[in-house]
């Protein structure tokens, strides 16, 4: 099921009390069911893709599209999403989710298209892995930079994100210009650096293989090599990748993880793991957060061929364009306190194969909780049909409630109400705990 967003749609249904409301829920849902519409958050009118040709200087002889929603306003945020090997840029726009989610959370987004033989970017030569050396990624940079200029967007979220041969030039982007990326997320990628060639090739086979091994501060000094003297603030990163590829093998992922959680200056042992869908193992370092420094997402049993559906959504969540954004320190999300610092109140009305929960969640901390995610394992035979006031995802077993852009803060002692429709098969059950952050909240 795709993620559902709802608030809007069930504002009318706010102020019913007691039985009436499941009732009136289930025959809203029911009645747009048959009118063949779905209970989603409302879209903006789809824009065009549009190529621009003299977006500045560009060594690497790259063409740039960009698509511009007409939900971006002024100061939109900017996503680079970038094709894999074979791939284009109006490929890239059509084949995955992006573009829709920027309809729906107003950013621009700007995909470059390689343009020669192969349409492989080259994350290879000394020119591509030195901030504004030339080829590939310094005609990316210019990319952005005429974004921000003549769309007046907002340089401080600009984000990366790309698939194989995109993966790997988000590595590199984030290394070469961490001035200018707030966070990338790589779907099946090498670290920064690994496929440095010096023949002249533009692959190379130890790297591609996992060959290639190195110390996590070796692999941070290649990423922080590529802008000398550079002190800032370094760009947040997701990885994911597949156990069983065999283009880019998975032994990359470990080494991702190595160089940025170096970059980043934090613990290589995970603060926080969990399986947010079968198959998935996350771990995050850094924080337990939704947007901790380096995130992690392992899928068992999958080859090269991501990103699949619903995985853009988790990229977008993660740079929090979906309004989850915690500030601009790229520390994510406020953390409740361990140790019950958050309860919850969740009570269910049922009906033959269907069923409402309600889901009330209180801050009891001293602090404020800036966006949110509550964890919790739906009991078996219980599948999420629709939802208001947050956005879950997946359906069934080991669900994630994010907040809505209109419920991200929960101040100390106050609380978010929100809740789902479901059909159930027989067990009508509550799930049995909760986690708010990654700390495990009282019930009751």
């Amino acid at each position: 099921m795709s993620l559902v967003h709802l608030n809007v749609m069930y504002a009318p249904l706010r102020g019913i009390r007691g039985r009436l409301r499941p009732l009136l829920i289930a025959l809203v849902a029911a009645a747009l069911s048959l009118c063949g519409l779905s209970l989603a958050a409302p879209r903006a009118e789809a824009a065009s893709l549009t190529e621009v040709t003299n977006f500045g200087s560009n060594p690497g002889n790259l063409r740039m599209y960009q698509y511009v929603p007409s939900s971006a306003g002024a100061n939109a945020p900017v996503l680079v999403a970038v094709h894999y090997c074979t791939g284009t840029g109006p490929g890239f726009f059509s084949g995955t989710e992006f573009a829709s989610l920027a309809d729906r959370y107003g950013f621009i987004v700007v995909y470059p298209d390689a343009n020669v033989s192969g349409q492989c970017f080259d994350v290879s030569s000394a020119a591509a892995l030195k901030h504004d050396g030339g080829s590939d990624p310094t005609s990316i940079a210019n990319m952005v930079r005429y974004v921000i200029q003549h769309n007046g967007a907002d340089a401080s979220r600009v984000y990366v994100t790309g698939a194989s041969s995109g993966a790997m030039t988000t590595n590199v982007l984030l290394g070469d210009y961490p001035d200018l990326f707030k966070a990338g997320s790589a779907f099946m990628g090498v670290p920064f650096g690994c496929f440095a060639t010096t023949d002249g090739s533009s692959w190379n086979s130890a790297c591609s293989n996992g060959q290639i091994s190195k110390t996590p501060q070796a692999w941070g000094d290649l990423a922080r090599g590529a802008y000398p003297g550079y002190s800032g603030a370094r760009p947040r990163m997701q990885l994911w990748h597949g156990t069983t590829d065999t283009t880019l093998h998975y032994n990359n992922f470990g080494e991702e993880i190595k160089q940025w959680t170096n970059v980043l200056g934090v613990s290589q042992t995970p603060a926080y793991t969990d399986q947010p869908q079968a198959n998935w193992t996350r771990t995050r370092y850094g924080a337990t957060g939704a947007q901790a420094p380096v995130e992690a997402i392992s899928l068992q049993g999958v080859g090269h061929s991501l990103p699949t559906a619903g995985m853009a959504a988790q990229a977008i969540a993660f740079f929090g364009l979906d309004g989850t954004d915690g500030g601009g320190d790229g520390g994510g999300p406020t953390e409740p306190p361990a140790g019950g610092a958050c309860k919850v109140a969740y009570t269910t009305n049922s009906w033959n194969t269907g069923l409402t929960a309600a889901i009330t969640v209180t801050n009891t901390g001293s602090t404020a909780v800036n966006g949110w995610s509550l964890a919790f394992t739906l009991p078996a035979g219980q599948t999420i049909s629709s939802g208001w006031n947050a956005v879950y995802s997946p359906s069934s077993g080991s669900v994630t409630a994010r907040n809505t852009p209109n419920n991200a803060t929960i101040a100390p002692g106050q609380s978010a109400s929100i809740g789902f429709l479901a059909n159930h098969t027989g067990n009508t059950a509550s799930p049995a705990s909760f986690t708010l952050n990654g700390a495990t909240c009282t019930t009751g």
